[in-house]
Formats: structure tokens, C-alpha cells, sequence
């Protein structure tokens, strides 16, 4: 009982008072025995003090203590005999109380009869005792004294309530009442209980919390019940008491009803109590719950224990303090305030529930869980799933499924976590190992947003709690790094990353754990040897701090040891991890000062360390182009990052533009000469040379040299004896040579704009009829060619795009259209080559064996054209699809592949047969575009169409964007934020699977954060808008030109064609953009409002200070105006997906909820273009994903399911062959599965989310459930064709229906028979689909039988339960249902066998068999016998 009241700090007083007021009344009697003895014993005639005396006790007079010469039990024994055999007994007893009551009348006597006896220890004493009770607790002990003891005390306390405490400390009403506690028997425990709680009633306040918490070690047993009710009653006229008497009702064995009771009284104050009262009003409430009342007692008081009002503005400002001065100072001197102690408290109390008591703790989950809002969710929750994961293993799986569960739908989110922290690190810091441990199991999961939710616990782990918790946190992260799970390794590097800006002096503590890394990097991508490099170099790197050259000494040694490798993979780490820290080396300070704080400008030393180091790269790479390439790529990423000095660029700088011209410029006017397989010529020049002025990219003699040298792949001489590089290198040096002229000239180019102009040394690169005739190798040193020269020109544009001069940008569009034009010729040279390997563009590989996807004769066959356009992509423009990649289908299409290439090769005839070739395959070869490309994007838009119609015969402007450039870039801006902005779930790699195979080519993209690729798109939005307006606008024309006719002359054309997947690139930007997580981060608002203010501004002029609402109510009615021009269906869904996430961001959804329904219902009502050879244009998938789309927003499923099943099937099947439905004309005969399955699962999960009637409902309610069900079941009987689906809906309607039917049937008889007797029809029909699927063998119908069957025969059950509990038994029997097919024929043994093994299979195969005929015969009886007996059953009812 004790450790139960260890939370009343006033009963600790108690007895500390008492405690020493013992210790100094003890110390001064003995003192002043030895002196003053012989005047201090009471010297009185009175019977009270002989028959103490002959017991064992001398009185004593002033301070001294009262004598016990004897055991305590002896003295007690001897009073008793002695007044028992008394001849005056029972008038002694009286004259002994008289006695004792003169006695005590003086207040020193009384003091001493109440302190504790001096025990004289002589030979015979025992020994044992240590501690004498007081005179008066010896009295009490004696039955026949006890009575009127008790009476005189409750008398003479009244004289001491409202006195002061004595000089000696003493709080005689205190004293008083510690002599009632533990006694042994309680003679009259009624009286007692009756006088202390008149003594509380009048006591003072600071009194009454003393009596009240004395109550348990007063009281007797039989007394509770009566005490906790009076308590009760007190409790709501004295809320200062709380507090005790809540501690005493803990203590007591009370009825649960009294217990509830005070449980609803003190739950409706809770928010209204201090936060030193919580901890004894929480303990109360969890340790009066039942497992009954459970989840309802903790549901109420997560919603009204609100600790983060709660919690004393000092503690916050305390716990801010102490994480400002975390890492400087190890004690900050800030002293526990009682705040802090409270709360620590407070989770003690919950923490031992939780511990003890499982029903509490899965009560609290199951709260938690049930919650579907995201802003009901509180700080309280997950700290709550954090201590319950720590102390209660057995939940450990149940919550790690909460926390997934609420992390995937919203409902976590890091300011929930971060204020977690922030509120709770005192409490979360003891129990930072569990934390730990579900950080590492959520890091294993699949789901983006559960890795991301663990790397933000080790996050905040690592920034609240203390150096030992730190420590643990760096040690967890480098077990993730190492694992070789790539997901793992990429968010714990990420994590390290942040640590290491958040807290360098902290993370420095723990650096040699971070560089046992570098024993791992072989299972490292170059991405993750990136991270990893710079966060080494920035622990290793600091004037703050020179203690880390151990960090230094070890870089150099695995950089040196790696750049001399001969193996490409290792080599690669080297050039990666050097780069890198001479990246960090000579840091920019005026940039990145607050990633290097402490630095100054560079120094010379720090500059010729940075000079030795690149001289040392460049040195150990020039045997190999694809290490040089790396080292340039890197070098120039460094560059493009703005980190590096420009001190340190001073040396580098004209050194990169000599070696550049000497190894690719020549004069234009020396034609290169030799033995080449074709002749060479000039070609692709913006300027016509005179003279001998010009230069040119001397590119196939460079790949001659290599190719057809036999030591191809190294350097090799001319004649001339120049020293040459692969043409491999030839992007990447040009792109190091621009990036380091535009930051030594802040942008400008002039020093290299010649190569924007000039001529490329080539041969004529078209096909022709030669292609037959040229053999395999001139055919592939022919792909070489073509694939070096669009790179040179991706990266050409690359480099000048962003010049303002309108001759630079003509010139920039020029080389995008000869980027176009090669890439169809290059398609040509790939049919007949499909083995071919072109030379790699991106380096910063795992492995150069990278081969296209269709580098096999196999995989090439399987590519047959078949599709519009003759495009070949993995899910393109829903041509056709595979009904397995369901949901998937829009995510491959932002291939950055040329959209014209296509329609050449649909126009040309006899190709069908040919092989087909896709550009996309050979993404990895390409060099990546960067995102400063787009801004041509804002060149305007025009369509050779308009200019045909508008008799424009002049030449195009040379700075307008044409359809076939516009689309080339747009697929490949939707490529790069499927890649960002989208990321896939992250999956482990499969077995002998290169990693990173989704990120070759994006190398360039990933040195930015999503964010700035984000607020670049934004930027877009403006062209991007006038571009979608244009195209709208383009088939808005076409479609008045035509009259409304879908398939008219127009729309078979190759510029239609390119204009609809420029209209369906720009719908995939704006929802990758829009869809993009990032805007629920705070640091994004603005970015969100900046993106839908442009689009709101495209309907009416700007007004200042709109709400987010309506700036995504304008910006949904903007984008639903394109519905009437969508020329196909992949645009209807990509604009219906737009719409859609433009809703969920909107507080108001419910409004345009059916709008998005009433769109896709138009959608699936249009006739769309159809595709070649006469097959349908829609893609199984797309269709799947709009039809679920319009079920799911519709008012009503149930409608509209009936109306497709009702409408628009019979239509189908009374049309012809290959005609559709005239209400659905998306409704074909290929599409019918489609429409069917889609609506069978939507039936089944509306009537799963319909919740079950109660006896408690009202009439109403219960008929429009009855209604709901009668349409459910007849929806249900035009589906039923699906095993699966079947089985699922019939066990809905045992759940969710059955019980309505129970409390409906006397009310509503017909209505219910009617709906079973329609259900009766298809569950007949279920059984005869398991006949069918026994004669056919079906396995895949087949494996749904036993639990059909099995469902059918609960129904059964279920219905004659139902019928028992409305008094109709007797309508129930039970009769043999035949085996029959879907015919209605009778299902007869196989010719081999006898009929007796078909009869004695009819008897045991099935009691469902039985019971299913009970089903449908119980129904039958139900409907006839039952009406019948109406009469008899209305008495019944009545009763």
C-alpha cells in the first residue's frame, strides 16, 4: 500500500516531521534523564497512573519521554489481565479513561502520551525492539480501551486544528491521528470511519489532505466501500482535494460502478488541473480501467490530455536553452525545475501501466489506431507508441504496423515528430535504444515514406538526446551503410549528411566510426562514394578543428591506392572521392560559409594541395577515356555547384581550354586525309566559312583512330604526331571547358562561342540504299558516329542555352532540331543492328558492361510495331499494354525520345514488319540535358498546321520552338520528374542485377535537391501554360474543321500525333509536379502558392492575399477546361489524375468531388480515335484506373454500378461484333473483363464500409440500410460471374447485413424476404460456378471453392439464427441441393465410376452442399410458411 501512495509528497512530509520530531525529543530525554530523574516521574494517586505503573510505564513530566519497562505485548497483556480482574471491573475501565483524560488535559502530558515510550534496557529486556509505540497507540492496542480512547482524541483534536505548529516542530492534529494508523483490530470501525470524516469536513485545507491521505492505513476493510462513496461525494465539493483523495480511492478496494463513476468526474476536470496534479490523476484513471471500458477510457483521455498546454512555458524555454548550448557546453547549469519533474513523472505512471497492464497498452493503440484525421493526431500519440514499443514487447509488431499504417496515409509527419522531440526528449532520451531499433526496422522497409519517417528518428535521436545516444545513432547509421542494402545505404549517408551541417562539432566526437566506412566502398554506388567522400572531407577539413589529419591521412591512402588500380571500378572510387575533397579543400567561403564555418579565403597551400591533387587525377586517368571522362564529369559538377574557389580555378582554367583545342579543334579548311571507310566532309555548320577562318570538330577521324586501330580504346598519334583523347571524352572536356569559362567570365561565352557554330568532320550519315550493303562493322562505326554527334550537341545546347542574343538562341534551336533529325536516323541504323553497344556518355558507372535493353536478337523480335506512330516504349501513349503492369502505365512514358522518329516511320509504308527500335533503351548513352535547358521552353509554339490554314508562306522565325522540338523536350523534363520528383518505391536489388539502373544519366540531376528542380519547374509553368493553351486552342480548330468527328482527315497525320503527345507530356509535367510530397513540407508553401497563382492567373488578373483554397478552386477550374480538346485517352486520365491531386490538397474537396466524377463519366462515355489495325486505343490498365477513378468520386456506386450493368452490358450484348455500347462506347467486347472486374470489387468494398445496423438505430435508419442492400444484392445478381468477388461480398453481408436483418425483420418481413430471396438466386448460382470449375478443371477457379463453400454454409447458419431470434424455427429446413452446371443441367459421376461413388460423394462432400440447400430452401419456406404464421408471429413480436 505504501509503494501506492509513494505519489503524496504531503504524507512524505508527514512523516518527516514526525520522523524528526522523534529524533529530537529522543536525544533530550535521555539527556535530561541522567540529570533531573528523581523530579521528573509523575507523582500521582490516581488509578490511571498505578495500573500504568504495575504494567511496565512510568509517566514523565515536561520533555522527557514516558518510560516502558517492559515489552511493549507484555505491558498490553497486563493492563488487560490487571483491569479485566479487577473487582470494580467494568467501572474501572471508566475510572482509568477519567484518569488518563485529567492526565492529557495539560498539553505537555498529552504531547508525551502521543510521542513514543523510552524503553529501559536492563538484563531481561529483549532486544528486538527498537522503537517504542506512544502511550496512547499502547492503549488503543487493548480492546476494552479502545473505544473510549478514540472518543477522547476526536475530542481533544478540535483544540489543535487551528493552532500553530509548536517551537519544536510538532503538529499535534498530525501526531493525533497517526495514533489511529495500523492499529491491529478495530473495535468499532463504523464509528471511527464516521468521526474522521466529520473531522475532514472541518479540518483546514492543509489538514484535510493530511487526513484524507491517512485514510487507508486507518480504515478497516469493511469500511472502504462506505468511505470511497463519502470521498466521492467530497471530491466534487472540494476540488483541492483531489489530488489525496484520488490516491486514496487508488488504494481502496471500491466497486467498479463507484469507480467509474469517479472516473467520468475527474476525466470532465482534466484539462483544467495543474501539471504537479497529473501524475496521481493519470495513475487513478489507468488503474480503475476494466477490459471492458478500455478503449473507451483511453480514447477519452488521449483526446483531453493535452500536455503541450500543459507543460510550463519555462520548461520549453529550459529544454531550447539546453539543446542551444548541447555540444558546448556539457553541463549547462540549468537546475530540474519542477516542470520537468512532473512530466518525468507523469510517463512513470504511464510506463507502469503500460508495462503491467496489457489491456491498457493495446487500448492506447488501438485509439491511436482508430484515428483517421491527420489533425487529430497529437504529439501525445506517437511519443505514446515510443514508450509502449520500449516497454511492452509483446506490441512490438502491432505498433511497428500502426506506425506504418499512419506514416503511409499522411498522419505522421515530421512536424509531428519533431515536436515529439521537442516536447518529450526528457522522457524519449530513456528509452533512445527502443527508438534506435525501430528506426533500423522501419529503414528496412519498401515504402519511401517509412524509410524516410526512420531516418528522421535517427534525426532527432541524434539532435535532442545526449553523447551516448549520439553515439549509438552514428553507430546504427554505419551498420545501415554497410548492410549493402542500396535504399539503407542511400538514407543513412543522406542522414549523415544533415548531421554533419546540423552538428560538426558533435559528429566530429564520432568520426572514427564514419571512416571505418571506407573498408565498405565496394558495394557503393559512385552516387553513395559521393556522399560519402564529402562527408569525410568536411569532418576532416576544419580550421576549428586540427585533430582530424588521422581522417586526412586515411582519404589520401584509399585515394591513392584507388587511382592506381587498373581496374575501372576502383579507380572510378579514387576519381570520385578526390574530386570531392578538393572540392571541400578549396571551398568557395563567400558560398559556403555555413557548411565550413571558420574558413577564410584559400591559401596558397590549401591551393597547391588542390592543384597537386587534380594533377594527380588527371595523371592516373589519361591511359583510360572513361576515367578521363569521369574525372572531367566531375571536375565540372564541382564546377557547375559554385563550391570551388575562384583562386583555385586560376591554374586549371587555361590549361583545360589548350588541351581542348589541341586534341578536337581543327581548321575547317583542312579536310583531314587517310585511309577512312568514308569519305570525309564537313557537315551540320551555322555560318558559311571564307577563307581558311573557320574551325571544326574533327570527330570521325578520332573515331577511326579508335576504332580501328588494334589497340582501340587507347591514346593514339597522328601523323602529325598530336597527342589525342577518345572522342569518348569530347562532351565531357567540353562540357568542363564551358562550365569553367562561365564561372571565370560570370556567364559569358564569347571565348568559345565559335563552337556553337561550327562544322563537325562527318560523313553523310544518311542511309540511303548503302545501308543494306554496308557490313557490320561500318554499320556500327556508322551508330558510333551518329551517337558522338548528339551528344556534342546535347551538350552544345547544354552550354548556350541560356544566352540572350536572338542569333544565339536561333543557333540553339538549330542544333535542337539537328538532335531530332539525327535521332531518326539513328533509329534506322538500329533496325538492322540491334546487338549493337553504343560508347558510353554517362561514366560514374558500377561497370561499363552496360548494354541497351535490346542488345538481343530475342528481345529485339519481341519488339514488333504494332503501335501508333510506330513508337516502342515500355507503356506508350496506351497504344497497347500488358494487363500486368497495372498501374505503372504512366511512369515509363517520359522517355526523352524524339516524338517525330515515330511518325516517319508510320508513314512509311511496308514497315510493320520491321523491327522496331526505341530510343528510350538507350537512354544510358545519351549525355543528360540540364535542367537550364527548358528555359527554351519559352520560345513560342508554332504548328505548321496553323501556318498552312493561315497561308503563312514565309519562313518560320528562327527563334520560334517547333511541335517535333517541343515534344523532345518536354518528354525529357517529364522524364526528369518522374525521376525527382516521383521516386519509386525503393526496392533491394535483385540477385546479379547492376544497382542503380533507374539513375544512369541523371547524375547531373541528383547533384540538385528535389526542391530546386521543383522551383525550376515552377518557373515553367508560365511557357508551359501558353504551350498547353496553344494546343487546346490547335485541336479545338481541328476538331471544328472536322465537324465533330473523331477519326477525321486530320487526325492521321504525323503533326497530329506530335501535338497530342506534346498535350499529354505537358498533363504528365503538371501532375508529376503537382503531386510531388514536397509541397506538405512548410519550407514549400510558398513554393505551392507561387505554382497555383500562375495557373489562377491565367483566368483572371492577380488578386493579392487569396487563400490556398481558392487559388486551388481557380486553378481546378483552369485545368478542367482542357477536358473538351483531350484528343486521346491517355490525356483524359492524365488531366482526371491532375484534377485529383490538385484536390487533396484542398480543404474543400467534397465541392469538386463530383466534378471529378462527372468528368470521368464523360471520359467513359466518349467515342475515342481508334488505334491501327481496327483494335481498340484504350489500354486495359488506363481504362481500370478511369473506371475506378469515376467510381470512387460518384455520389452513389451503387447507381452507377447499376446503371454500366444495367444499361450500358445490355447495349453491348445486343450490338454487333466488333460495335460498343451506345451509353458507354468505352464498353466493348475487349473491354467488358475490364468493366467487370473493376465494378465487382468496387461492390464488394462499398458494402465492407457500410456499418452494421443495431437494435439502437433508428426506424429510418434501418430502412435506408434495408434500401442500400436491396440495390447492393441486385447489383450483385448482374455480377456475379467471379468466384473471388463472389465469395468476398457474401462475407459482407454476413458481417455488415445480417445484423440489420436480425433487428428489421419483425418491421420489415416482406422487405427482407424479398432481399433474401434475391440473394438465394445468386448464392444458387455461386454453387453451380463450383460445379462448373469441378467438371472443367479450372485451377484458378477451383482455388476459391473451399472458401466459397465454406462462407455459403455460414450464411446458412447465419440465416437460421436470425430466423430463431424472430421466433420462426419452424420455417427453417433443411433438404439436398443438387450438383449442376452453369446450364441448370444436373452434374453426373465421371463413365468410370459407379453411381454409388457418386452418391456417397453427394453424401460427404459436402455438409455445405446440405446447408447450401438449406439456404435455399430455408428461404422458401421462409417466404410461404412464414406468411402463414404471420398471426401467431405478431404475438410474438409483441412480446
Amino acid at each position: 500500500m505504501s509503494s501506492k501512495r509513494r505519489l503524496s509528497r504531503s504524507e512524505d512530509k508527514e512523516s518527516l516531521t514526525e520522523d524528526t520530531s522523534k529524533a529530537r525529543k529522543q536525544p533530550l530525554s535521555k539527556k535530561t534523564k541522567k540529570s533531573h530523574v528523581h523530579n521528573e516521574v509523575e507523582e500521582n494517586d490516581s488509578v490511571f497512573v498505578k495500573l500504568l505503573k504495575t504494567s511496565g510505564i512510568t509517566l514523565k513530566t515536561g520533555e522527557s519521554q514516558n518510560q516502558l519497562a517492559v515489552d511493549q505485548i507484555v505491558f498490553q497483556k497486563k493492563l488487560f489481565q490487571t483491569l479485566r480482574k479487577h473487582p470494580s471491573y467494568p467501572k474501572i475501565i471508566e475510572e482509568f479513561v477519567n484518569g488518563l483524560e485529567s492526565y492529557i488535559g495539560d498539553k505537555d502530558n498529552f504531547r508525551n502520551c502521543l510521542l513514543s515510550c523510552e524503553r529501559l534496557q536492563d538484563e531481561e529486556a529483549s532486544m528486538d525492539t527498537s522503537y517504542c509505540k506512544s502511550l496512547i497507540k499502547l492503549l488503543l492496542g487493548i480492546d476494552i480501551l479502545q473505544p473510549a480512547i478514540i472518543k477522547i482524541l476526536f475530542e481533544k483534536l478540535p483544540e489543535f486544528l487551528f493552532e500553530n505548529v509548536n517551537s519544536d516542530g510538532i503538529n499535534m492534529p498530525r501526531l493525533i491521528i497517526n495514533q489511529l494508523k495500523w492499529l491491529d483490530r478495530v473495535v468499532d470501525s463504523k464509528d471511527l470511519t464516521t468521526k474522521i470524516m466529520q473531522l475532514i469536513s472541518i479540518a483546514p485545507v492543509y489538514l484535510q489532505h493530511d487526513f484524507v491521505t491517512s485514510l487507508p492505513e486507518i480504515l478497516a476493510d469493511s469500511q472502504h466501500a462506505d468511505v470511497g462513496r463519502e470521498l466521492s461525494d467530497l471530491l466534487t465539493e472540494n476540488t483541492p482535494l483531489t489530488v489525496p483523495i484520488l490516491d486514496v480511492l487508488s488504494s481502496l478496494r471500491l466497486e467498479p460502478k463507484l469507480l467509474t463513476k469517479v472516473r467520468q468526474l475527474v476525466m470532465g476536470k482534466l484539462s483544467s488541473v495543474t501539471l504537479d496534479d497529473l501524475p496521481v490523476i493519470i495513475k487513478f484513471i489507468l488503474h480503475s480501467v476494466t477490459a471492458t471500458d478500455a478503449l473507451e477510457v483511453i480514447s477519452e483521455l488521449r483526446e483531453r490530455l493535452d500536455l503541450q498546454h500543459c507543460i510550463l512555458p519555462s520548461l520549453l524555454q529550459a529544454s531550447q536553452s539546453r539543446w542551444k548550448n548541447r555540444g558546448q557546453t556539457s553541463s549547462s547549469g540549468n537546475q530540474e525545475n519542477s516542470g520537468e519533474d512532473c512530466v518525468i513523472l507523469l510517463f512513470d505512471v504511464i510506463k507502469s501501466a503500460v508495462r503491467y497492464e496489457k489491456i491498457i497498452s493495446e487500448a492506447w493503440i488501438k485509439a491511436i489506431e482508430s484515428i483517421t484525421s491527420v489533425s487529430e493526431h497529437k504529439i501525445l500519440d506517437l511519443a505514446m507508441l515510443l514508450i509502449i514499443y520500449s516497454t511492452n514487447t509483446q506490441t512490438k509488431k502491432y505498433i511497428e504496423r500502426v506506425l506504418r499504417n499512419k506514416i503511409r496515409s499522411g498522419c505522421f509527419q515530421e512536424e509531428l515528430l519533431q515536436g515529439t522531440f521537442y516536447i518529450h526528449y526528457l522522457v524519449l532520451k530513456d528509452v533512445c535504444p527502443s527508438i534506435l531499433s525501430l528506426a533500423q526496422s522501419l529503414l528496412h522497409s519498401l515504402d519511401q515514406s517509412i524509410i524516410l519517417f526512420g531516418s528522421l528518428l535517427y534525426k532527432y535521436a541524434f539532435k535532442f538526446f545526449d553523447t551516448y545516444c549520439q553515439q549509438e545513432v552514428i553507430g546504427a547509421l554505419v551498420t545501415h551503410i554497410c548492410s549493402g542494402n542500396e535504399a539503407e545505404v542511400d538514407i543513412a549517408l543522406d542522414v549523415l549528411l544533415e548531421l554533419v551541417v546540423l552538428n560538426p562539432s558533435a559528429m566530429r566526437l564520432n568520426a572514427v566510426f564514419v571512416k571505418g566506412i571506407l573498408d565498405y566502398l565496394d558495394n557503393m554506388s559512385p552516387e553513395q562514394i559521393r556522399k560519402l567522400f564529402y562527408i569525410l572531407s568536411m569532418l576532416a577539413f576544419s580550421k576549428q578543428h586540427e585533430a582530424s589529419n588521422h581522417i586526412q591521412d586515411d582519404m589520401y591512402l584509399v585515394i591513392r591506392k584507388q587511382l592506381s588500380s587498373t581496374i575501372f571500378k576502383y579507380k572510378l572510387i579514387g576519381i570520385i572521392g578526390a574530386v570531392t575533397m578538393a572540392g571541400i579543400i578549396a571551398a568557395d567561403s563567400s558560398r559556403s560559409s555555413s557548411l565550413t564555418p571558420g574558413r577564410g579565403d584559400l591559401s596558397n597551400e590549401q591551393c597547391a594541395q588542390v592543384t597537386s591533387l587534380l594533377h594527380l587525377v588527371r595523371s592516373c586517368s589519361e591511359q583510360s577515356p572513361q576515367a578521363s571522362a569521369l574525372y572531367y564529369d566531375e571536375f565540372a559538377n564541382l564546377i557547375q555547384g559554385g563550391k570551388l574557389a575562384p583562386k583555385a580555378l586560376e591554374g586549371v582554367g587555361q590549361t583545360i581550354f589548350t588541351d581542348f583545342q589541341d586534341a578536337f579543334v581543327v581548321d575547317v579548311c583542312v579536310v583531314p586525309e587517310g585511309d577512312y571507310p568514308f569519305p570525309v566532309k564537313a557537315f551540320y555548320g551555322l555560318e558559311d566559312y571564307d577563307g581558311c577562318d573557320g574551325i571544326a570538330i574533327n570527330l570521325l577521324p578520332l573515331l577511326f583512330s579508335q576504332d580501328f586501330a588494334k589497340d582501340g580504346g587507347r591514346l593514339t598519334s597522328q601523323e602529325s604526331g598530336q597527342k589525342l583523347v577518345s572522342p569518348l571524352c569530347l562532351a565531357p572536356y567540353f562540357r568542363l571547358l564551358r562550365l569553367c569559362v562561365d564561372r571565370q567570365h560570370n556567364g559569358n561565352l564569347e571565348e568559345i562561342d565559335g563552337l556553337l557554330d561550327c562544322p563537325i568532320f562527318l560523313t553523310d550519315l544518311e542511309p540511303g540504299e548503302r545501308l543494306e550493303s554496308m557490313s557490320v562493322k561500318e554499320r556500327s562505326f556508322m551508330c558510333s558516329l551518329i551517337f558522338l554527334t548528339l551528344n556534342w550537341f546535347r551538350e552544345v545546347v547544354n552550354a548556350f542555352c541560356q544566352q540572350t542574343l536572338p542569333e544565339m538562341k536561333g543557333k540553339v534551336l538549330t542544333r535542337l532540331k539537328h538532335i531530332v533529325e539525327l535521332q531518326q536516323l539513328l533509329e534506322k541504323y538500329l533496325e538492322v543492328i540491334p546487338d549493337y553497344v553504343p560508347p558510353l556518355a554517362n561514366f560514374d558507372l558500377e561497370s561499363l558492361e552496360v548494354t541497351p535493353h535490346t542488345s538481343t536478337a530475342v528481345s529485339a523480335k519481341i519488339r514488333t510495331q504494332g503501335k501508333i506512330g510506330g513508337r516502342k516504349r515500355k507503356a506508350d501513349g496506351g497504344k497497347t499494354s500488358s494487363p500486368d503492369a497495372l498501374s505503372k502505365e504512366d511512369n515509363s512514358e517520359c522517355d526523352p525520345t524524339p516524338s517525330d522518329r515515330s511518325q516517319l516511320e508510320k508513314e512509311s509504308k511496308g514497315k510493320e514488319e520491321k523491327t522496331s527500335v526505341s530510343l528510350q533503351n538507350y537512354h544510358a548513352f545519351f549525355r543528360e540535358l540540364d535542367i537550364e535547358v527548358f528555359s527554351i521552353l519559352h520560345c513560342a509554339l508554332v504548328a505548321r498546321f496553323i501556318l498552312d490554314t493561315e497561308m503563312h508562306t514565309e519562313a518560320t522565325e528562327i527563334v520560334q520552338l517547333e511541335p517535333p522540338e517541343l515534344l523532345f523536350l518536354l518528354e525529357d523534363l517529364a522524364q526528369k520528374l518522374e525521376n525527382m520528383l516521383t521516386p519509386s518505391v525503393a526496392r533491394r536489388s535483385p540477385f546479379l542485377k547492376s544497382k542503380g539502373n533507374r539513375n544512369i544519366g541523371f547524375s547531373h540531376l541528383h547533384q540538385r535537391s528535389a526542391s530546386e528542380i521543383a522551383h525550376s519547374v515552377v518557373q515553367l509553368l508560365t511557357p508551359m501554360c501558353n504551350h498547353l493553351e496553344n494546343i487546346h486552342n490547335y485541336f479545338q480548330c481541328l476538331t471544328a474543321e472536322n465537324h465533330g468527328v473523331v477519326d477525321g482527315p486530320g487526325t492521321k497525320g504525323q503533326e497530329y500525333h506530335i501535338m497530342s503527345s506534346c498535350y499529354q507530356r505537358l498533363l504528365q509535367i503538371f501532375h508529376g509536379l503537382f503531386a510531388w510530397n514536397g509541397f506538405f513540407q512548410s519550407e514549400n508553401n510558398n513554393l505551392l502558392y507561387s505554382a497555383l497563382d500562375t495557373l489562377t492567373n491565367r483566368l483572371k488578373p492577380k488578386e493579392p492575399d487569396q487563400s490556398l483554397d481558392e487559388l486551388l478552386s481557380q486553378s481546378f477550374h483552369y485545368l478542367q477546361n482542357f477536358h473538351l480538346s483531350i484528343p486521346n485517352f491517355q490525356c483524359a486520365l492524365y488531366l482526371i489524375r491532375l484534377l485529383m491531386v490538385i484536390l487533396e490538397k484542398s480543404t474543400a474537396s467534397t465541392q469538386n468531388k463530383g466534378k471529378i466524377a462527372s468528368l470521368a463519366r464523360q471520359f467513359l462515355c466518349r467515342v475515342w480515335p481508334s488505334g491501327e489495325k481496327e483494335k481498340s486505343n484504350i489500354p486495359n490498365d488506363q481504362l481500370q484506373a478511369l473506371l475506378s477513378i469515376y467510381l470512387e468520386h460518384t455520389d452513389s456506386v451503387l447507381k452507377a454500378i447499376e446503371e454500366i450493368a444495367g444499361v450500358g452490358v445490355p447495349e453491348l450484348i445486343s450490338s454487333t461484333k466488333e460495335a460498343y455500347s451506345s451509353t458507354f462506347p468505352t464498353l466493348t467486347r475487349h473491354t467488358f473483363v475490364i468493366f467487370f472486374r473493376v465494378m465487382m470489387a468496387e461492390l464488394e468494398k462499398t458494402v465492407k464500409g457500410l456499418q452494421a445496423g443495431t437494435a439502437a438505430d433508428s426506424q429510418q435508419i434501418h430502412e435506408e440500410k434495408l434500401l442500400y442492400w436491396n440495390m447492393a444484392v441486385r447489383d450483385f445478381s448482374i455480377l456475379i460471374n467471379l468466384i473471388k468477388y463472389g465469395r468476398l461480398f457474401v462475407e459482407a453481408f454476413l458481417k455488415q447485413c445480417m445484423p440489420l436483418l436480425d433487428f428489421s425483420f419483425r418491421k420489415h418481413r416482406e422487405d427482407v424476404l424479398s432481399l433474401l430471396e434475391t440473394f438465394q438466386l445468386d448464392t444458387r448460382l455461386l454453387h453451380h460456378l463450383c460445379g462448373h470449375s469441378k467438371i472443367h478443371q479450372d485451377t484458378r477457379l477451383t482455388k476459391h471453392v473451399p472458401l466459397l463453400k465454406k462462407t455459403l454454409e455460414l450464411l446458412v447458419c447465419r440465416v437460421k439464427a436470425m430466423l430463431i431470434l424472430n421466433n420462426c424455427r419452424e420455417a427453417f429446413w433443411l433438404g439436398n441441393l443438387k450438383n449442376r452446371d452453369l446450364q441448370g443441367e444436373e452434374i453426373i459421376s465421371q463413365n468410370s465410376q459407379e453411381s454409388t461413388a457418386d452418391e456417397s460423394e453427394d453424401d460427404t462432400s459436402s455438409h455445405v452442399s446440405k446447408s447450401k440447400a438449406t439456404e435455399d430452401d430455408e428461404e422458401d419456406e421462409a417466404s410461404d410458411e412464414e406468411k402463414e404464421q404471420e398471426g401467431d408471429d405478431t404475438d410474438d413480436d409483441s412480446d
